[in-house]
């Protein structure tokens, strides 16, 4: 089954409209993680895209079993999250992203949720409509925040956790926009740990 990556639980809409955060697309993006250098994949089946999806607020109650059973769930969201991966990766490193990780994001952005009013019995709210079938229209909400950072915000603070065993995708939202490390609380402390260890061996000398 899809899990949860460890984010705040402000990411996981309840309302009808189904916000999505820019650190909630963040998640979706390390569902493919690494530990110690081992790739560990979170997504392993259409009804685990449906339910990872239904726990974060983008599929409305009750759709999980209907989402789960449209074709090539699992496939269609890697392929969303390696082009997602490789977009981030790119500008983190000012790069050119790659054109068919574009055109992939453009085909499922086009099964955007189109907001629309409704009356109710207290009167008019604001709702919406899917364009596409319900995976593909949560797979939109996803990537929108990353499109929408590239477009106005500050894409140069995509990052790329710098312990190589690692590669934990984030947005560096430090008041100094410098940080390195997806937690210094572990991947910051095993750079200085190592560090301090080679200090330690360069003061070493032959006898």
């Amino acid at each position: 089954m899809l899990t949860a990556s460890p984010r705040p639980d402000a990411n996981h809409p309840a309302d009808h409209g189904h916000p999505v955060l820019l650190d909630g697309a963040f998640d979706f993006i390390n569902t493919l993680h690494f530990d110690d250098g081992q790739a560990t994949d979170d997504i392993t089946s259409d009804e685990g895209v449906a339910d990872w999806l239904a726990t974060h607020g983008m599929l409305h109650e009750g759709t999980g079993g209907e989402a789960a059973r449209c074709p090539d769930g699992l496939e269609r969201a890697r392929q969303v999250r390696s082009a997602l991966r490789g977009l981030v990766d790119a500008t983190a490193a000012g790069a050119t992203p790659d054109e068919a990780a574009v055109a992939t994001l453009n085909a499922v952005l086009r099964s955007r949720i189109v907001p629309e009013l409704e009356v109710g019995p207290d009167g008019l709210r604001m709702s919406h409509r899917h364009l596409g079938d319900p995976v593909d229209g949560a797979l939109a909400l996803l990537v929108g925040p990353i499109v929408e950072e590239l477009a106005s915000g500050r894409p140069e603070r995509f990052r790329v956790c710098a312990n190589d065993e690692c590669r934990w995708a984030f947005f560096d939202s430090s008041p100094t926009g410098r940080r390195r490390w997806c937690d210094m609380r572990s991947c910051g402390n095993r750079a200085k740990a190592a560090r301090h260890r080679a200090r330690a061996r360069s003061r070493v000398r032959p006898a």
